[in-house]
């Protein structure tokens, strides 16, 4: 039998036969059936937060895309939880189908973090499992800072919770953006590509990201280098980390994590681009709905 990593209690062998047996297990692999759900608008800061709702209840998965991104990014998520639990997959304030303030302001983790809260008073979501990817992994973190109570588990995805840039390298970086964003978002975006094998993933990916504007991205970008990000306050709900190992994360990532979040599982996998959910679903589908179900972190639908 191949060897998977392990992550907290759980390995995917064992996983298999939990998700079996409890009430969110999901299809192997999401895929475009059921992707339309009920659209709609939240307002936050002046500002109209498109969503998509699929399903019913009080309780969801809310899914939460990275830099310069779009709620489409989950499409292989979204048709399988949403057979079995409430599932909120959004557009943050700028990007897909938000509207797009101009002012920097709309872009901070800050006010990412409540465009979110503001999207689940609107589709009145009383608590939430909610998955952050990249840049959404700091502002899900923000949630639980202003609105623990509606949090009932985190789950980061290639996101970091302490910065991973030096200040001076963070200033060139964002220096080099100001000046030129169209010269400097090729490089980036192949690097967060590479090693992704779906030539038509990629492309959907690279004309997604493309369409974010210049000031979204740039300030998006500011907000998430944010010094301000990075306090190391304990996170006391369960939580689940799933990165693709690369040079960026330290040897030490995963006692790192420990530290922040005690209740933690954690998974590392060799092979994957910054996209992994995208890369390798069926997997991603399985360990998130094991966390789930296995921390019992939503009800039955």
């Amino acid at each position: 039998m191949t060897q998977v990593p392990s992550f907290g209690r759980f390995t995917l062998t064992l996983a298999a036969v939990v998700v079996a047996l409890c009430p969110l297990s999901v299809a192997a692999r999401g895929g475009s059936e059921d992707m339309e759900g009920d659209k709609r608008f939240a307002a936050s800061g002046g500002a109209r937060v498109h969503y998509r709702s699929f399903g019913k209840g009080e309780e969801a998965v809310v899914f939460v895309h990275g830099w310069t991104c779009d709620w489409t990014f989950w499409r292989a998520q979204i048709p399988a939880f949403s057979k079995n639990v409430r599932v909120i997959a959004l557009d943050l304030p700028g990007h897909g189908e938000s509207e797009r303030p101009a002012e920097k302001s709309a872009y901070t983790m800050d006010s990412f973090a409540r465009a979110v809260e503001a999207v689940m008073r609107d589709a009145k979501v009383r608590r939430a499992v909610l998955v952050g990817h990249s840049m959404g992994a700091p502002v899900v973190r923000q949630f639980y800072r202003l609105f623990p109570e509606k949090a009932a588990g985190l789950v980061f995805v290639d996101g970091a919770l302490w910065s991973l840039v030096p200040p001076a390298m963070a200033d060139q970086i964002l220096g080099s953006m100001r000046a030129d964003y169209e010269k400097v978002r090729g490089p980036m975006l192949e690097g967060m590509l590479r090693p992704m094998r779906s030539d038509a993933e990629r492309e959907r990916v690279r004309a997604a990201m493309t369409r974010t504007p210049a000031h979204v991205a740039v300030a998006a970008m500011e907000g998430m280098m944010d010094e301000a990000n990075w306090k190391e306050d304990a996170i006391k709900v369960p939580a689940l980390v799933v990165l693709a190992r690369s040079p960026f994360w330290p040897a030490d990532a995963e006692q790192r994590f420990r530290r922040l979040a005690p209740e933690l599982d954690f998974l590392m996998w060799d092979g994957v681009s910054h996209f992994l959910m995208m890369d390798r679903p069926a997997e991603f589908n399985l360990a998130l709905s094991t966390f789930i179900g296995g921390r019992k972190l939503l009800p039955r639908k």
